[in-house]
């Protein structure tokens, strides 16, 4: 394990932007300018930063995508159109005195020039550095670990939604101070929209480049420009992420084969979104799309502490009813047939979660599974696009997910751009229905900007909806810890985004006890 001393010495080459530079005496082999080959690159290719992610207790994937211009139009970032070795390294300490493992890996113009490692053949529950090399370019050095095999204690961050032009993304730095062991994001890491395309109260903190995006390059440069973040660059440097898409990664509010926009050729466009998400994001060989389709649902397994259970509530979906948005009285949505995660989906999540052994099952998901009534009085207003559009199948996946005897179900969620802490149960309108799980939803990174505190409006908001405990519409994530009697979850927020520097406070704390769906403040 990695002393106090050395952890100190990591955060601060992190916090200078200089994690590369700290040097040991198995070091990959350097050269001069002088004695570089014609081909090689003679810049820096490292600006979209390193990362990593699907944790095993044996392994972890390691991604990197070169990029000497990330903004070039045609989406390659500048680079040859040829493919680029690249050299990697993963050692037990931050100064590589003890390489465990070590490669070559080609970078391919028909990848963007990405690169993903999947190292194995590692320890369980142990700590790891890594970086590459690129004729001579070093890399920063960055933090990931693999799972252990045991109960351990597991303190991870969850964030989701972190539009460009709506802030800075300061929530990633406070993430990467807090030295999480592992990060959740559950979606929406880029935005598609044209540059001003979707404006927040605050208006335009800075500009998203290139198009709206449609095609394979514009996708592209899009990621390669959230990718050039700093912030975000830190947050993937000090743990492995879990990482589920949304809507905004492809389109909003998109469902199965249906854009929202009734845009023609919505296929290709998909097919375009996911080979660039799939680039852009340290996942598996088993996560390689399939032209307009890309398996994200997975299992991940944190020893004998946690299961994740890692859903994709889009591209399996019925179409939203009563023409998306928030509707009062939509008799459409109270079809029985209609679903969110498909058939063979829904029979996946139930399956994992009977076959667990694990103290805790975390079910990792998009948009918000409690209900939630927007109207004031009688009478109930929802949001069609998250489970309020599908309660049939909601009622019946809470009455399954009761019915599998998993030990304590918790669901992650993300799309609301509102801290939320809920109750679950089959039936919201009856007092009597059964708690079943509990909900944890994170509000966004950036997303519709500072935020706000309307005292008002969240109680309103709380009286119509008893089963919700609490809701801040400031930006933020949630940093979660697991143990074998509870978990505790703090739900962090920030009182500004539009400039840089906001602190992070701890605006509401909640226990879930062992052997208990509920939520103790």
């Amino acid at each position: 394990m990695q002393t106090n001393a050395s952890r100190r010495v990591f955060l601060s080459a992190l916090a200078a932007g200089a994690g590369g530079l700290v040097l040991g005496g198995s070091a990959l082999p350097s050269r001069t300018s002088a004695a570089l080959p014609s081909r090689a690159l003679r810049q820096d290719p490292f600006a979209l930063g390193v990362a990593s992610g699907e944790p095993a207790a044996d392994g972890v994937v390691l991604w990197t995508r070169l990029a000497l211009d990330p903004l070039a139009p045609d989406g390659l970032g500048g680079m040859p159109s040829r493919p680029v070795d690249v050299q990697w390294q993963l050692a037990s300490d931050e100064r590589f005195s003890t390489v465990v493992r070590s490669g070559t890996a080609a970078a391919r113009p028909t990848a963007a020039h990405s690169v993903h490692v999947e190292v194995d053949g590692l320890e369980p529950g142990r700590e790891y550095f890594y970086r590459f090399r690129v004729d001579g370019h070093l890399s920063e050095t960055a933090r990931t670990r693999t799972a252990p095999t045991g109960m351990s204690p597991l303190r991870f961050a969850v964030a989701a939604c972190a539009h460009w032009e709506h802030g800075y993304y300061t929530a990633y730095r406070r993430i990467a101070e807090q030295e999480p062991e592992l990060v959740v994001h559950l979606g929406d890491y880029i935005y598609e929209y044209q540059p001003e395309g979707y404006t927040a109260l605050g208006g335009t903190v800075r500009e998203h480049a290139g198009n709206k995006c449609q095609t394979l390059a514009d996708y592209r440069i899009r990621h390669a420009q959230y990718k050039t973040d700093r912030d975000l660059q830190a947050a993937h440097l000090v743990a492995p992420w879990l990482v589920a898409f949304d809507d905004h990664e492809i389109e909003n509010n998109w469902a199965g084969t249906a854009s929202s926009t009734d845009a023609p050729g919505f296929a290709e466009r998909r097919a375009h979104a996911f080979q660039a998400y799939y680039e852009n994001m340290p996942l598996r060989r088993a996560c390689v799309p399939r032209g307009a389709s890309i398996r994200i649902n997975r299992r991940v397994q944190w020893g004998e502490t946690a299961r994740f259970h890692l859903l994709d509530t889009r591209q399996f979906r019925d179409d939203q009813a009563c023409e998306d948005g928030d509707r009062a009285g939509c008799d459409e949505r109270l079809d029985a047939g209609r679903t969110i995660l498909g058939a063979g989906q829904h029979r996946w999540l139930l399956d994992g979660l009977a076959g667990s052994q694990a103290r805790w099952n975390l079910i990792g998901q998009q948009v918000l599974m409690a209900q939630r009534d927007f109207r004031p009085g009688p009478g109930t207003e929802l949001n069609m696009d998250s489970w309020d559009g599908y309660p049939a199948e909601r009622a019946s996946l809470l009455e399954g997910v009761r019915a599998s005897g998993a030990a304590n179900p918790v669901v992650l969620t993300g799309d609301a751009h509102m801290h939320h802490a809920a109750d679950l149960k089959p039936d919201f309108d009856d007092p009597d229905s059964p708690r079943v799980a509990v909900e944890l939803v994170t509000s966004s990174v950036s997303s519709d900007g500072d935020g706000y505190r309307d005292r008002a409006k969240v109680a309103q908001l709380l009286r119509e909806n008893p089963h919700i405990s609490y809701i801040d519409q400031r930006r933020g994530y949630i940093m979660c810890e697991l143990s074998e009697d509870e978990m505790r979850a703090e739900f962090r927020t920030l009182d500004y985004i539009s400039r840089r520097g906001a602190p992070a406070r701890t605006a509401a704390r909640f226990t879930v006890p062992s052997g208990h769906a509920q939520l103790n403040a």
